[in-house]
């Protein structure tokens, strides 16, 4: 979760889904990788935002899960997946807007725009609802 000065967070529009969802960054961890560094490339290569224009405020007590829809699984990732396993972190954006360039070398957003925390569980698809719920109303007092 990116949040800017005035605790607003990150969130863009997937290029490959037409829906009218938005999500916060996020991907996967390589092998032998840190999630703490698997965060800040993700977030790098999904949004163009260098490292030192991020401090990291906190990370998420527990792992978060969700799971896929019945008509989605076998539908995505190679029929490989039925959901994800992710560790979240807070971070604070310390950059200006002009420092974020989501036509990245593979770019995955087609938008992008600064939101309210509340917000964020009626931006995503519902699947991810009670996901993005818990991450806000945890990191809500650092915001």
């Amino acid at each position: 979760m990116l949040v800017n000065m005035e605790g607003k967070v990150f969130v863009g529009q997937r290029i490959d889904n037409v829906v009218e969802a938005w999500q916060m960054p996020q991907g996967g961890i390589d092998e032998g990788e840190e999630a703490k560094d698997a965060a800040l490339r993700e977030l790098f290569e999904e949004t163009g935002i260098d490292r030192r224009h991020v401090d990291i405020i906190a990370k998420a007590r527990d792992e978060h899960f969700y799971d896929l829809p019945p008509e989605l699984i076998g539908q995505i990732w190679g029929g490989k997946y039925r959901g994800q396993r992710q560790f979240w972190y807070l971070a604070r954006f310390l950059g200006q807007d002009s420092d974020i360039n989501i036509e990245t070398e593979h770019p995955e957003f087609r938008a992008w725009k600064w939101a309210q925390p509340e917000t964020l569980p009626d931006l995503i698809v519902p699947f991810k609802r009670k996901l993005y719920r818990d991450i806000v109303q945890e990191f809500r007092a650092l915001i």
